[in-house]
């Protein structure tokens, strides 16, 4: 997790081309898609259109794309032919999946590929394919059109190429939607960043930030344990959530009416209610959690508990800090965090002036 003044560091490593720092991070630029290396000639983008990752695999994760110009999948010195065709050829078919004749058409080995993919960038070939893809996959579902418009409007020229992307990233193909359970995935744009929101017609199964990191090991697991199909779509829970995240960002709600179902064992459940007992405004510890349900010396799974939740700002995990009065960690990365406590204690004591 990159923290917020880590966060600044990089950007003014980023202004400065600090050439030390290459390696370090990766920069996502909001505004254009690209990601870059900390070095790259092109015009800087404001900090708050950037986003920061310790990999490459990071940010293709999170629907960046390479940039052209800084190239930041090859290394600034000198990067071998094959990674560097291999990395051409992803980015003129960033959907495709290959296979051993398509090795063999560029005239290289698999396992030259692999290994010098490895070695320059800390992942394999496979990995990150599979990686811009999954980037791709999560644009196609963002708009929550229907499967046939998603696929006919990003140029795919077989159903079988999305239907790849699509599962990699839901766990389910498209054509599931026949299943005994379904369950929709919508966007949801807020002013911390656009949110994924999955639900059935009853209610809200999963709320979280697209940029998490392990968001798709999250909507795996939640395809599993509910055995559903998870497809592109909107339901009455995520309209009524995206409505009330509307009114919280503007200072208009500090709850949530919309019903929620977890998913998570006894003990979470219970730490995830004493989590909704904190007023918005004010924090607890893990201790103090610990101690409100009743397991003092649980502080550590309290805290493990805290970030197995899937609702984020609906179960308010960011309203936990550390003992010290640091913020700790949160899922959504430190910055979402500092922000939400400090717009919530802003309109807290805003309302009690009114009150007064």
């Amino acid at each position: 997790m990159i923290s917020a003044e880590l966060k600044k560091q990089y950007y003014t490593a980023l202004v400065a081309k600090d050439s030390e720092y290459e390696g370090l991070f990766y920069v996502g630029v909001k505004t254009t898609g690209v990601f870059c290396r900390p070095t790259c000639p092109a015009r800087k983008p404001k900090f708050e259109n950037c986003e920061f990752y310790e990999t490459a695999e990071q940010a293709l994760l999170a629907s960046f794309r390479p940039c052209q110009r800084c190239r930041p999948l090859s290394h600034p010195n000198h990067v071998s032919d094959v990674v560097r065709m291999l990395v051409e050829a992803v980015e003129k078919e960033p959907e495709k999946r290959w296979k051993a004749q398509d090795f063999r058409a560029l005239s290289i080995d698999e396992s030259t590929a692999r290994r010098q993919f490895k070695k320059r960038f800390g992942m394999t070939f496979v990995a990150y394919a599979r990686a811009r893809r999954m980037g791709l996959a999560l644009k196609h579902i963002r708009s929550g059109r229907t499967v046939i418009d998603s696929q006919l409007s990003t140029g795919y020229e077989s159903s079988s190429g999305f239907r790849d992307a699509f599962s990699r990233i839901m766990g389910a193909a498209p054509t599931q939607v026949n299943e005994e359970r379904v369950l929709k995935a919508a966007w949801i744009d807020t002013r911390l960043g656009p949110m994924m929101a999955v639900a059935d017609e009853q209610a809200l199964y999963l709320l979280e930030f697209v940029d998490r990191r392990g968001l798709e090991r999250e909507v795996e697991r939640l395809r599993k344990r509910t055995r559903s199909a998870i497809v592109p779509g909107t339901t009455a829970p995520i309209q009524s959530i995206e409505r009330e995240l509307t009114e919280y960002f503007d200072g208009q709600r500090t709850t949530f009416d919309t019903a929620l179902f977890c998913l998570g064992t006894p003990f979470q459940k219970q730490v995830w209610d004493a989590l909704l007992a904190i007023p918005a405004g004010e924090t607890r510890s893990y201790q103090e959690i610990a101690n409100a349900v009743g397991k003092p010396g649980a502080y550590r799974a309290v805290a493990q508990a805290n970030g197995a939740n899937q609702l984020a700002i609906v179960i308010p995990c960011h309203r936990v800090i550390n003992s010290s009065g640091e913020l700790g960690g949160y899922g959504g990365g430190l910055t979402r965090k500092d922000w939400l406590l400090k717009h919530e204690k802003q309109n807290k004591d805003s309302s009690s002036s009114i009150t007064e």
